[in-house]
């Protein structure tokens, strides 16, 4: 496979890095480079800044109507779907994504992103206060907001860069979005798209590289930074806001998790073990959502337990472009060493291997970074691997008694992303939705998302709220006009 050459892309035109640096990107399949990527610093993240500011404050975009906008945000979903297989293929080339995940899911999501904040957008109106008796009128405008970081993750490259970018651009702003150095591939792709879909000069900006002291700093710390929209580890979002507070940027924040899934005596647990494997072993594991403390009631843990275990060693760990394949490679050697860091410690700590718990290097596989689906059992809530995110497919078992244990469980923990409860009372699941402290509690599913709903998490699970008007609200400012009537 040659090598693919990813740029820059400022002000409509892809460039090269001011001090032409570049750096590999290679495929956790097998190690091997498939890109050579331009590495931007501060002076190229300034740079798109500038571009991006430019186009805000003298350009048509945040002046054209909804309806003007949405015309160019379908034509970006349309080039994404006409580019379906492509994408999808560098999506799991990139980060180990199974091809059958980044064909039907991923890459398809990513088109409905821009389609629907572009209608979404189209259908807003805002409010009137009507104080006629006292000779007043008052209305709200709604405005948008400005320049946007858009700082995306590895783990869902595409998916979660168009969450961000599409509703910065149906409502009006300029965006500088720079993704993961470790999955920069189908960003560079969504970019050719964009200018083939004649955007304004400006309006789209994709800027690649590393964070610290580099491309991704600067977009924090530049004063033409308006907001910045970041998801990935908490320890980062600290960062960021330490940086953002010198020019009291607006931040909106979808930091980790550590959820819990809880299963009670009375779920239908053909359709909780479906969940429990999905939710614990999909992408690999690397899924902020993912419930990895599963908490299973006294009653049924022995026999859930024994099937969890058959189910994931039935699972087909291996080349991601199979679309046989179930799990791939985790995203680099260096996080496939940190998750199995976890393993040892959770044996340190007391636990138990019920199955999994090495790197798989049989044939091919020992070219890549392939992990074996992993359940621990005998760990208790205070140890380091219940409470620390491993972000990889090594999920930890606990028992529970009553309810109320359950949810002190589920509580014990400085996140608040994600929860599942499996039960077939209707009581359980309004109680358990109610009294866990998570952005997002899933009842009998799981990983399912209507995108008017509220995103985000509790603690140091994020800050604020992405998805139908909450992102309305981050990506615009709200104004009074005040009115005296004659």
């Amino acid at each position: 496979m040659s090598v693919r050459t990813v740029r820059h892309f400022i002000d409509n035109a892809f460039v090269d890095a001011v001090e032409g640096g570049s750096f590999p990107s290679v495929s956790p399949i097998d190690n091997q480079q498939i890109a050579e990527v331009a590495e931007g610093t501060r002076a190229d993240a300034a740079r798109a800044v500038e571009a991006a500011r430019r186009a805000f404050d003298e350009g048509p975009w945040p002046r054209m109507s909804p309806a003007e906008r949405k015309r160019y945000l379908h034509r970006i979903a349309d080039g994404i779907d006409a580019r379906l297989d492509e994408l999808a293929r560098w999506e799991t080339l990139d980060m180990g994504k199974p091809i059958t995940e980044s064909k039907t899911r991923d890459i398809p999501r990513s088109a409905f992103n821009f389609r629907f904040f572009a209608d979404y957008a189209e259908h807003l109106s805002t409010r009137a206060f009507d104080q006629r008796a006292a000779g007043i009128f008052s209305y709200e405008l709604r405005e948008p907001l400005g320049v946007v970081a858009a700082i995306s993750p590895w783990n869902f490259p595409l998916m979660l860069l168009t969450w961000k970018v599409a509703p910065a651009l149906a409502f009006g702003c300029t965006v500088v979005a720079k993704p993961a150095e470790q999955s920069p591939i189908t960003a560079s792709i969504l970019a050719e798209i964009a200018a083939e879909a004649d955007l304004p000069p400006g309006v789209f900006n994709l800027i690649q590289g590393f964070g610290p002291d580099a491309a991704g700093q600067e977009l924090t710390e530049h004063p033409g930074v308006d907001a910045v929209t970041f998801t990935g580890e908490s320890a980062t979002g600290r960062l960021i806001m330490a940086n953002a507070a010198r020019t009291l940027k607006k931040l909106s924040f979808e930091l980790g998790g550590k959820s819990a899934n809880i299963v009670c005596a009375d779920a239908d647990l053909e359709a909780a073990l479906d969940g429990t494997v999905t939710g614990s072993f999909g992408n690999q594991g690397e899924v902020c959502l993912a419930g990895t403390r599963l908490l299973v009631q006294h009653p049924i843990y022995d026999e859930f337990v024994a099937r969890y275990v058959e189910r994931a060693e039935a699972m087909k760990v291996g080349d991601p472009r199979d679309p046989e394949t179930q799990m791939g490679p985790l995203v680099t050697q260096e996080h496939m060493d940190k998750v199995l860091s976890y393993v040892d410690l959770a044996v340190e700590e007391g636990g138990t291997i019920r199955t999994g718990g090495r790197r798989l290097s049989e044939g091919d596989l020992g070219k890549g970074n392939y992990v074996a689906p992993t359940i621990v059992t005998d760990v208790r809530n205070e140890m380091r691997v219940c409470q620390e995110e491993i972000f990889g497919p090594v999920e930890m078992v606990m028992a529970f008694d009553e309810l109320d244990e359950a949810i002190a469980i589920a509580n014990q923990t400085r996140y608040g992303l994600a929860g599942m409860v499996w039960t077939t009372n209707l009581a359980t699941a309004h109680r358990v939705a109610r009294e866990v402290r998570t952005g997002t509690m899933w009842v009998n599913c799981y990983f399912v998302r209507d995108l008017r709903a509220p995103f985000g998490g509790y603690k140091d699970s994020g800050i604020g709220r992405e998805g139908g008007d909450y992102s309305y609200e981050f990506f615009t400012e709200s104004k009074a006009v005040v009115m005296k009537l004659a």
